[in-house]
């Protein structure tokens, strides 16, 4: 038992110098969250400058950032895969330059196929590397699980000062030097990912036999995994209730400040509307990974599900004003990305760490397909309707049915993981 004691303290380490600790590889790892999810969050401000530049109606940038949600989707098992085999440096930055790549292209888009390519096929593929998804992987498998909840609502919430970030400084940058040139201020930025990425270097085979305080028999394939994963009754919920996560928030990012100005307002209430989602979701997620060790966290989905149809009812039903526009800012961003944190924990709870980016790669993917959605159904409903109204209301009716596609859930490690004690 002290061999095996041994191996899981390495496991839940990573191998860790004693340089690294979990303060450093937290911060760092926080770091990469803001700087990737910054820009990529602050794009919905280049919808009016570009399709008026270019003449396009919305639905040529709405499809091509519908283009980059699916393929953020489909390249985040890809890169989990990578990840639980090589570790998060070498993937952290291959993202943050074909992230960089797209953003520079993006600013020279002049057709419609080039802006698909750029804002769509560069930056879906460079996110996928190097979005917070590969970073909340390497803190559970470097992390020691105490840290875990916590250091994955840190993440979330990184991501989401980004947003609050560069949401006022796209304004303000566009303002002062053109939409093209702050893509390119954006695209310089993510260089900064490359170095911060070393800190989070994870084994390229964990071959430790106690995960989470339980042993298992043997290291799993990726194929046993899989197979594990999608044939588990609460994990196919969990995937599921996903979707209804990407179409809300895809569909808002892009949308909702062309549809405040529609409705009268400025751009600078858009700006600061989305900068609040941001600054809000910061304490929303921290809240959320504190609340995912303290209570089942199938009810803590359930909720946040609820309330975010209910704030979205609340925006659409009463008169729209800087102070409204405000407050659902605050309160969707309390539940904006803390979906995450217990999503994340309840995968590590059912089947380990071994294979968690793989398995959170694909439950991500469902998000990113109702991210396709969200934000192309945005663009088409418009254009035929001149009204984003019918897009509204199918985010609030998605929300409900996720809220009670949750509650099935059971939160215990599968047969693999219980069957020995430690």
């Amino acid at each position: 038992m002290p061999t095996e004691l041994s191996s899981s303290s390495a496991a839940s380490t990573g191998g860790l110098s004693t340089w690294r600790t979990p303060f450093l590889i937290i911060g760092f790892g926080c770091l990469i969250s803001l700087i990737a999810f910054g820009p990529r969050s602050a794009l919905g401000f280049f919808l009016t400058p570009m399709s008026n530049a270019h003449h396009w109606g919305r639905d040529v940038f709405a499809f091509a950032l519908a283009i980059q949600n699916l393929l953020w989707g489909a390249g985040q098992p890809v890169a989990g895969i990578l990840v639980d085999r090589f570790g998060a440096p070498r993937v952290l930055s291959v993202g943050a330059v074909l992230y960089a790549l797209g953003l520079v292209l993006m600013a020279h888009a002049a057709s419609a196929p080039m802006l698909d390519l750029s804002a769509g096929v560069f930056l879906g593929f460079g996110l996928s590397g190097c979005s917070f998804m590969a970073v909340l992987a390497a803190f559970g498998k470097l992390l020691p699980p105490q840290h875990r909840s916590l250091a994955f609502g840190a993440g979330t919430a990184a991501g989401s000062f980004g947003q609050f970030l560069y949401s006022p400084i796209a304004v303000l940058l566009m303002d002062q030097f053109g939409w093209q040139r702050t893509l390119t201020i954006f695209a310089v930025s993510m260089i900064a990912v490359l170095p911060l990425s070393l800190v989070l270097a994870t084994p390229r085979v964990q071959t430790a036999k106690i995960s989470d305080g339980v042993m298992q028999a043997a290291p799993q394939s990726l194929r046993h995994a899989l197979g594990e994963a999608f044939a588990h009754h609460s994990y196919a919920l969990l995937v599921l209730g996903f979707f209804t996560c990407g179409f809300q928030l895809q569909f808002i990012t892009v949308h909702l400040p062309a549809y405040l100005v529609d409705r009268g307002l400025t751009a600078t209430i858009g700006g600061w509307t989305i900068a609040s989602i941001g600054l809000f979701n910061i304490f929303g997620s921290l809240l959320a990974g504190w609340l995912g060790d303290r209570m089942p966290k199938r009810y803590l989905l359930s909720v946040i599900y609820f309330v975010r149809a209910a704030a979205i009812l609340a925006f659409i039903w009463f008169p729209i004003t800087p102070f409204t526009c405000i407050a659902f800012g605050a309160t969707m961003g309390l539940m904006w990305l803390s979906t995450v944190p217990p999503t994340n924990g309840i995968i590590v709870v059912l089947f380990g760490t071994r294979w968690l980016a793989t398995l959170s790669g694909f439950a991500f993917f469902s998000h990113q397909v109702g991210g396709f959605l969200g934000v192309w159904l945005g663009g088409i409903v418009f254009n035929r309707t001149g009204s984003y109204d019918a897009v509204w209301w199918l985010a609030i009716v998605f929300g409900v049915l996720s809220a009670l596609i949750n509650l099935p859930i059971v939160e215990k490690p599968v047969p693999r993981l219980s069957a020995v004690p430690a």
